[in-house]
């Protein structure tokens, strides 16, 4: 099974990426997190995307907040497939982050999930590296099936609370 690269723009992305990491905990994927910056420290950004492939990553996830330009730093900088996590902060609550991560020119993709969606960049990070792994896949169908059980559960409970409500 490839690893994944995490890597965030500030310690400060932390809580919007503990649910990242505990996602790739469960699904038993390798992963290493590094905090970088796209501005205060470009050298080591391209260093990182730029090696990436030879340490073994297969996918690579970047989490910033404000001007948010780490995922295309990265994505410029390795043929692996990228996957943005803009970061709520500053004067826009995340917009500003989510325009910079989604708006990539042509030739430097930038796979994006919703404001602060470290889980869900987790599960598309695993649902790539399940292409190619078959005990990888069965988790993730299991996963999604855990999470149609539990709509079923809810459904069940509003019915019973509507039941028992008088008239």
């Amino acid at each position: 099974m490839g690893k994944v690269l995490v890597v965030m723009g500030s310690d400060s992305d932390f809580p919007v990426m503990e649910g990242c990491f505990k996602m790739l905990k469960k699904f038993g994927i390798e992963f290493e997190a590094n905090v970088c910056s796209a501005h205060r420290t470009p050298e080591k950004a391209i260093k990182l995307a730029k090696e990436a492939k030879d340490n073994g990553f297969s996918v690579v996830i970047a989490a910033a907040g404000l001007a948010a330009h780490l995922g295309g730093v990265l994505a410029a900088n390795t043929v692996l497939p990228v996957i943005g996590v803009p970061c709520k902060g500053g004067a826009l609550n995340g917009v500003d982050a989510l325009y910079a991560t989604v708006q990539m020119p042509t030739g430097i993709p930038v796979a994006t999930v919703a404001i602060d969606g470290g889980s869900n960049a987790a599960i598309l990070a695993a649902q790539m590296l399940a292409i190619s792994d078959e005990a990888l896949s069965k988790k993730l169908a299991d996963y999604k099936a855990s999470l149609a059980a539990s709509v079923e559960e809810r459904d069940l409970r509003l019915k019973q609370k509507i039941e028992a409500m008088e008239d």
